[in-house]
């Protein structure tokens, strides 16, 4: 049975919840599917997310890792291309730590792609009647060093990506873009479900 490592991330910045981590655990609440589902959540710290992150790794030998995270003032559910190699943080992580310029791992490569199927899970999220898009920055926060630590530490016959997704209803700030519960929670079992589908061919680069 293949294993799939889905993961959230604890509040940060102030806030009391982080939806990533509700949609996950609502998604884990109810599986009925034919893989073997390992569910986390990993702290808003560049060191222990990433060691979190191998640990469980190492741990589970997971044929797929799916993390996902907030991105606040989208209104979109993303699904990230690839991960640089960068740190350059705005904000201090929840550990207090604010590196600027540096690197995810030192001696790495400037970037991984994701090996998701991105433009396969946008179509199937996007029939499903929600928002998405494919993204080509994860930025350069904890969401990134993630994804990046996530692509270098699965073996290498292994799926790894990263999923950005709006506030919920019931978290969101005053004015700022969301999605009900459980159109999140539906969009991360849709990516679970159909994780291990082959990519499609499809226009999705950008001109500018």
């Amino acid at each position: 049975m293949p294993v799939i490592l889905l993961t959230g991330f604890e509040p940060f910045a102030g806030s009391d919840r982080n939806p990533s981590a509700e949609a996950v655990e609502a998604v884990a609440q109810g599986y009925d599917g034919p893989h073997d589902l390992v569910v986390a959540t990993l702290p808003v710290a560049f060191d222990t997310s990433a060691r979190h992150l191998r640990e469980l790794i190492a741990q589970h030998s997971p044929d797929a890792v799916v993390a996902t995270g907030l991105a606040g003032g989208s209104a979109q559910i993303a699904i990230e291309r690839l991960g640089v190699n960068l740190i350059d943080a705005r904000i201090p992580d929840n550990d207090g730590a604010r590196p600027v310029d540096a690197p995810s791992e030192p001696g790495g490569p400037a970037a991984r792609f994701s090996t998701l199927p991105a433009k396969l899970l946008v179509k199937k999220l996007t029939l499903a009647g929600l928002p998405a898009r494919v993204s080509l920055s994860a930025g350069t926060y904890v969401c990134n060093h993630v994804l990046y630590t996530a692509l270098g530490a699965v073996r290498t016959d292994a799926v790894a990506g990263f999923v950005h997704l709006p506030w919920s209803t019931s978290t969101a700030p005053d004015g700022a873009p969301h999605l009900p519960e459980e159109e999140l929670a539906l969009a991360v079992r849709l990516i679970v479900d159909h994780v291990f589908d082959a990519e499609v061919q499809k226009a999705g680069g950008t001109i500018w």
